[in-house]
């Protein structure tokens, strides 16, 4: 089955640039589809089938219970093979031209408060052995800068320049960007550095985050290692890396900070991406003017 989509993962390799974990993703969104259409219709290629076709596994999604967030993933895998397709001159349409995508809630993602993060980085400034300095770090940089987990696991030693304070990051699309790294992180940096450099083994040396024996950290680990801190000074259902990407974001607009620059530190592509951002910003604006303005209740 997955001969049929080898050109298009190609594709998306080494033309779009996309991630090893974000292709793995549309081909399992392939390959469901295609094999729901061996079963309803005794043919697996994807380049037959109608919009009749594509609606009856649509209907087959929401009988499973799945979201239409997951549901609406799925059709936008679907959709992007076909513009492949149309592209490679496989096929004249995209049946899914005129489809329209199912009805979703907006997640508001709650970042942590300024609060939650010093109770954190107390916690950690506890913390001396080889894992406690290296979770240290970790927060450290992705409260510093924003970065995704799938940057952080990638950092080599090499990218990290503590004498002029910065950082390379290879984003999305293998797209490079450089962060300025504050003191606090470029002290917890060099604390882990000599403990790292005192490891019995050292498999994957280039990388910077390695875990106690001497592997390339994993994204389960960075996810718990967030997850575990965070739940001493949190209440938040969520508390992923995520949503320190997003209290970097949120924090830096509170105090101020130009929307573009904060887009250039995220590394999107779009200021669209990063005004996702800004309704805590608004929130926090509201507060401020309910206070400060002379015809305001608060001021009465």
């Amino acid at each position: 089955m997955k001969s049929q989509f080898k050109s298009f993962t190609d594709y998306l390799l080494h033309e779009k640039k996309y991630s090893k974990l974000t292709v793995r993703a549309y081909l399992t969104d392939l390959e469901g589809f295609s094999g729901c259409m061996k079963e309803f219709y005794g043919s697996s290629a994807i380049q037959d089938v109608n919009y009749s076709q594509i609606r009856s596994w649509i209907v087959f999604l929401v009988e499973q219970d799945l979201s239409n967030r997951s549901i609406n993933r799925k059709i936008s895998s679907l959709n992007s093979y076909f513009k492949f397709l149309i592209k490679t001159e496989t096929i004249k349409a995209n049946p899914l031209s005129k489809h329209k995508a199912l009805k979703t809630t907006k997640k508001i993602q709650i970042p942590f408060s300024t609060k939650e993060m010093e109770e954190v980085i107390q916690i950690l400034e506890n913390e001396t052995d080889f894992e406690g300095v290296r979770n240290r770090l970790i927060i450290e940089l992705f409260y510093a800068t924003g970065m995704r987990r799938i940057e952080l696991i990638q950092i080599k030693l090499k990218d990290l320049d503590l004498n002029n304070k910065s950082l390379k990051i290879l984003g999305k699309r293998n797209k490079e960007r450089f962060v300025p790294l504050i003191d606090s992180v470029v002290t917890a940096a060099n604390n882990y550095l000599k403990l790292r450099n005192e490891l019995q083994t050292i498999e994957d040396r280039e990388y910077l985050f390695l875990t106690k024996k001497g592997l390339k950290i994993y994204e389960t680990l960075v996810y718990r290692i967030i997850n575990e801190y965070f739940s001493l000074a949190s209440n938040k259902v969520k508390k992923s890396p995520h949503i320190l990407r997003h209290s970097f974001a949120t924090h830096l607009l509170n105090q101020g900070a130009d929307l573009n620059a904060v887009k250039e530190l995220l590394g999107h592509s779009s200021l669209a991406a990063t005004q996702v951002y800004t309704h805590n910003s608004i929130s926090e604006l509201k507060k401020v003017y309910a206070n400060a303005h002379p015809r305001s209740k608060n001021n009465n």
